[in-house]
């Protein structure tokens, strides 16, 4: 069994499209595990129900409310706690499916070689023409982060190959549980969120294992949602004070990583689209 584990905070709409494109998936067994913390918008009414039809579906649920915003990082290791499978696939909820095999196939990259720990996909922006979100993150020597292959056409032959990376936001990835259990969970020294997974990554390329970029897989992903106009969060100063934490922590190590110089990484900021614009998504089989 894989355990596909989702924090959730409000943005009901979002959520709703997340787990019901989810349950599309096909090829593999899975259980949801969901932390809520302390939605208000309707979420909790929605994640009951939803707990009700997969239970009818024969899929296996657990939700935790938490009564507050403890967090991504502690939601995370909530979460963990209560997973039952020997494969974690985090994602946030922003996320939606295009590929119902997604999980079959990130779980074939995973163990295509002993040294993986992490796989994520090809993330794709959800609206025409379906461009390249990301793939994967890749650090400067001097610790500025950029998003390989952004805006890029989805069919583009740089990113149409199975790859290492440095690291990988936790939008959308799967992870040995052996190996969680082996480095630990996300640090809550991050919390509420940003830079926890790259701190994960990092610590698990320090006992020896690699992640990997699997071009194979693609899925949908709205920008910038999960963290956007979140109550009582700083998001510029979070972003700052993570990052110094970061740089603090592994400047030795990706200052040798032959990683792209700075002005190659710099955003560029594209246009969105709210999800009452997103009309019917491809699934492909």
């Amino acid at each position: 069994m894989i355990s596909i584990v989702i924090p959730s905070l409000n943005k009901l709409p979002y959520t709703r499209r997340c787990l019901d494109s989810l349950l599309l998936t096909t090829g593999a067994e899975f259980e949801f595990v969901i932390v809520d913390n302390g939605s208000t918008d309707g979420t909790a009414e929605y994640l009951l129900d939803f707990r009700r039809r997969t239970a009818a579906a024969g899929i296996p649920t657990t939700v935790l409310f938490n009564d507050r915003n403890v967090g991504a990082c502690t939601a995370r290791n909530q979460a963990i706690g209560l997973c039952r499978g020997s494969e974690i696939a985090f994602l946030d909820n922003d996320i939606v499916l295009r590929d119902r095999r997604w999980l079959a196939v990130l779980r074939e990259a995973l163990y295509s070689d002993d040294r993986i720990a992490m796989v994520t996909p090809k993330l794709l922006f959800p609206f025409p023409p379906y461009n390249i979100e990301h793939v994967g993150i890749a650090i400067s020597p001097n610790g500025r982060v950029g998003y390989p292959g952004r805006n890029a056409p989805k069919d583009d032959p740089a990113y149409s190959t199975r790859c290492e990376l440095q690291g990988s936001a936790s939008a959308c990835i799967l992870v040995k549980r052996a190996v969680l259990d082996e480095v630990g969970g996300f640090d809550e020294v991050y919390n509420p969120v940003q830079f926890e997974d790259l701190d994960l990554e990092y610590r698990m390329k320090a006992c020896g294992y690699i992640l990997v970029y699997e071009p194979a897989v693609e899925m949908y992903h709205f920008e910038n949602v999960t963290t956007d106009n979140t109550p009582g969060l700083n998001f510029k100063y979070q972003t700052v004070k993570n990052l110094l934490e970061f740089k603090r922590r592994y400047q030795a190590v990706f200052s040798q990583e032959g990683g792209p110089a700075d002005e190659t990484l710099a955003w560029e900021e594209l246009p969105k689209r709210r999800i009452e614009e997103i009309g019917e998504l491809e699934v492909r089989d």
